[in-house]
Order: structure tokens, then C-alpha cells, then sequence
């Protein structure tokens, strides 16, 4: 069942579906109504812009010494591209696929939408740059393959922003210093930014502690401490018991902080660029 007209669901659901190009780098504003009691809508697939090609492989990422060529660089800024572009969707998707969370938790992942959009934006705004434009390059949604068979929201948080996102941000500085190699400083600081934008930092813990309401989304029989994630055949390493605390940009709580044995994982810290 679609979601009505003027609800902040249905700002969710036409941004996934939606087919235009326009419409994915800049949604119109949200509607400040949610909807009473929405049930679970799980979309199987995005949108997609004619403008994106879907391939059955991903080219090679280019080597540091080819990000020279700007048509290098252009492949490579278009990968990212689409990273933040499926982000941003899967965001909106949990949005809808998990109504029972609690409502900062929600607003929590539109408003991870809206910053993943701007990076989508910026990496688009850079490839016209390099004399390129979204769609040269052909894609393939592999966020999506994977992440939209979770089952819980947990889930989502380990696989979307620890395995993929954390995993795309090990190499932030390195495509950084590659790009101010290649003499690209624009491309080197789009790279600083985003990635000071969704830095992953790790703080020692002795055992997790459910300290935010946004952690009741696991927590089994009320109890603290005993949250569990697995999503085998999707993610190995990804398991254990988890909580979820909030995060802070500009004095608000921000709901997007994961944390396993031994360790806090803040999966977007959004420094300020």
C-alpha cells in the first residue's frame, strides 16, 4: 500500500521509486505530517534515472598513477557517485521498511539521507568538473543487492554503515592524496570532506550498554546489554552484541552510533567540513 500524499513517508517512498535524475540530487522538502501507525513497506528496487546504465561488473578502480587522465578520475568520481546515491536511497528505504523504530531513530536516517544526497550532489557537481556528467559510466547496484534483505534494523547498521560505508572510508585519504597527486585539489578536497563527514571512530568499551532510546529497536525482553547482529551471507565479521547511541553535530543528538564488545563504532560523525 502506498503511502498517503503529504506524509513524510511519502517524501520517502516517491525519492526511492522516483525515475529522474533532477528529482534524486535535489528531493523537494518533506512534508512535516507522518503518517498514524504505518505499516512495513519494503521496496525491492530503486528508481533508476535513464541516465544510469546498469552493467553486470563494475570496471576496475584505476590505479593512483591513472587518476593523471581526467576520464580516470571521472570513472572513479562516478563510483562514488553512485555510492552516496544508493546510500541515500537505502536510507529512505529503512525509513519505510522499519516503522516500529523509535521516531528519532527515523529522523535520524532521513536526515543521513539528506547528507548523502549532498555528497551525491557534490560528486556530481565534480564529474561536470572533469568534463563528464552522471550516466558516462554504467552502475551496478550492489548496496542495494545486499543491504535491502535485512531483516531488522540492526542489521542494516552493521551491514550499510560499518561493513560497506566504514569500509569505503579506509580509503578516503588514500584517493585523497591520489587525486592532489593528479593535481585534482578540488577532487582531493571533496574527498577530505566527505570523509570527515562520515568519519568512523572507535572508542574502548568493557561491555556494551544500551544507553539511548534508540537501542529498544534489539533489545530483547527489556533487558540491557544483550542485543545481538548477524546477516551471515552477506557480511562476515559483522556479530555480537550491539547498542546504539546517539551522535552530535551542532549541539543535536544524531541517532547512527553502533557498538560491539570491546568497542564503540560511530558509523557517522559528521565533522563539520
Amino acid at each position: 500500500m502506498e503511502p498517503r500524499e503529504g506524509t513524510v513517508e511519502r517524501w520517502a517512498w516517491d525519492y526511492v521509486r522516483s525515475t529522474s535524475l533532477a528529482h534524486k540530487l535535489s528531493p523537494p522538502p518533506r512534508p512535516e505530517r507522518w503518517e498514524d501507525a504505518p505499516p512495513p513497506r519494503r521496496i525491492e528496487a530503486p528508481g533508476r534515472p535513464p541516465e544510469l546504465s546498469a552493467i553486470e561488473r563494475p570496471p576496475k578502480t584505476p590505479r593512483p598513477g591513472a587518476l593523471r587522465d581526467p576520464l580516470k578520475r571521472a570513472q572513479l568520481v562516478h563510483t562514488f557517485f553512485h555510492h552516496e546515491l544508493q546510500a541515500a536511497e537505502l536510507m529512505a528505504w529503512a525509513f519505510l521498511a522499519f516503522p516500529d523504530a523509535p521516531h528519532e531513530l527515523r529522523r535520524g536516517l532521513l536526515r543521513i539521507a539528506d547528507d548523502e544526497v549532498r555528497h551525491a550532489r557534490m560528486y556530481a557537481e565534480h564529474l561536470a568538473r572533469l568534463g563528464s556528467a552522471v550516466g558516462a559510466f554504467g552502475v551496478r547496484d550492489w548496496f542495494w543487492e545486499r543491504v535491502s534483505s535485512v531483516r531488522r534494523l540492526v542489521e542494516l547498521v552493521a551491514l550499510l554503515g560499518i561493513g560497506f560505508e566504514g569500509g569505503n572510508l579506509d580509503h578516503s585519504a588514500r584517493f585523497a592524496a591520489a587525486f592532489r597527486e593528479a593535481g585534482d585539489e578540488e577532487g582531493a578536497r571533496l574527498q577530505e570532506i566527505v570523509g570527515a563527514e562520515e568519519v568512523v571512530g572507535f572508542v574502548r568499551s568493557d561491555r556494551p550498554v544500551l544507553s539511548d532510546p534508540i537501542a529498544q529497536m534489539d533489545r530483547p525482553h527489556g533487558r540491557e546489554g544483550e542485543g545481538s547482529v548477524s546477516h551471515e551471507g552477506q557480511m562476515q565479521g559483522v556479530r555480537g552484541q550491539v547498542r546504539v547511541s546517539g551522535r552530535k553535530r551542532g549541539g543535536e543528538r544524531k541517532p547512527a552510533d553502533l557498538a560491539v564488545p570491546g568497542q564503540v563504532i560511530r558509523i557517522r560523525g559528521h565533522a563539520s567540513p
